[in-house]
């Protein structure tokens, strides 16, 4: 009978620390079983997920002792916040413990994509030498626009700087006089279409809303500059892939690198497969040593804590 249960991949101290106190069963393929999570979370007083368990109504349905939910992440589009709220279910994601990875995951993706030469193994081992077709561009002095400037908005902004790169970045739920826009270097756009013109590669740091869904889509990769770039990592919804994927087949974007999609894992038959200059991992941009160590222990942390006051 577990006090806690855990769906999916956490950190190894981060889960004895947790056994430490609590009756706790994990298995980090149970999100692949809403049944089998329903049956173990009839006893539970706590629920840790990632991205892939949908918490909804009828999971909580099925977990009447539930007190608190722990999110190995910052996104909670995966999780009804309305229905935790209305059973008195607290929520609790792991606020900034993936802010470095993400933003170094941005400016090496940056760097590839401008210098376009990372992709040629197979020419170079097969005897080609291909140098003069793989003259890129240098990240420095060119514009770096930042689309959501929160958190790891500003990270990437402090790192592309470094560079020597310019920042453009839009964000209209963020307040004109926030300490954020007095960043030196950065230049505050309130149109996102003028911002996306004036930069060379587009990083999305947006959560998935109603509003957010297709927040660039083809009017708006339209407005972006010839060969600009853009890199996803925050949720695949935000961009819409298939007008993403026709500007990279006629050349109108340069290259493009998602880490997030509309659908996890990709389905057959996706209108990704065989576009050019396109990098993909999958969801892995927050994953490190580092930020999994970080997220296990902020999230385990406050599960402590809620079911200590509960």
């Amino acid at each position: 009978m577990a006090d806690i249960v855990i769906t999916e991949f956490m950190d190894t101290v981060a889960v004895e620390s947790l056994r430490a106190g609590f009756h706790v069963h994990y298995d980090p393929d149970l999100h692949g079983d809403p049944e089998g999570i329903a049956d173990r979370l009839g006893p539970a007083r706590a629920l840790i997920v990632r991205n892939r368990t949908r918490v909804d109504a009828g999971l909580l349905t099925a977990a009447p002792r539930l007190v608190a939910v722990g999110r190995l992440g910052v996104g909670l589009d995966n999780i009804d916040l309305a229905a935790c709220a209305e059973r008195g279910v607290s929520v609790h994601p792991a606020t900034g413990a993936n802010v470095a990875a993400v933003a170094e995951y941005v400016i090496a993706t940056t760097l590839m994509m401008l210098r376009d030469a990372y992709l040629a193994t197979g020419r170079v081992l097969a005897g080609e030498w291909p140098r003069n077709a793989l003259i890129g561009r240098e990240a420095s002095g060119k514009t770096l626009g930042i689309v959501g400037f929160g958190t790891i908005g500003q990270a990437v902004a402090q790192r592309a700087a470094a560079l020597g790169m310019k920042v453009a970045a839009f964000d209209p739920m963020l307040p004109a006089d926030d300490p954020a826009w007095r960043t030196p270097g950065v230049r505050r756009f309130d149109d996102l279409g003028v911002m996306l013109g004036a930069s060379d590669v587009v990083t999305l740091h947006v959560p998935l809303t109603a509003t957010t869904r297709h927040l660039v889509g083809a009017g708006e990769i339209a407005a972006m500059k010839h060969g600009a770039c853009i890199v996803n990592t925050a949720r695949g919804g935000v961009l819409d892939e298939k007008a993403m994927a026709e500007a990279l087949v006629s050349g109108r974007l340069a290259a493009a690198a998602l880490d997030v999609f509309e659908d996890e894992p990709l389905p057959a038959g996706s209108p990704l497969t065989g576009v050019p200059n396109l990098y993909l991992t999958p969801h892995v941009a927050g994953l490190t040593e580092e930020a999994n160590a970080r997220t296990g222990e902020i999230v385990a942390s406050r599960i402590r804590s809620a079911l200590a006051s509960a």
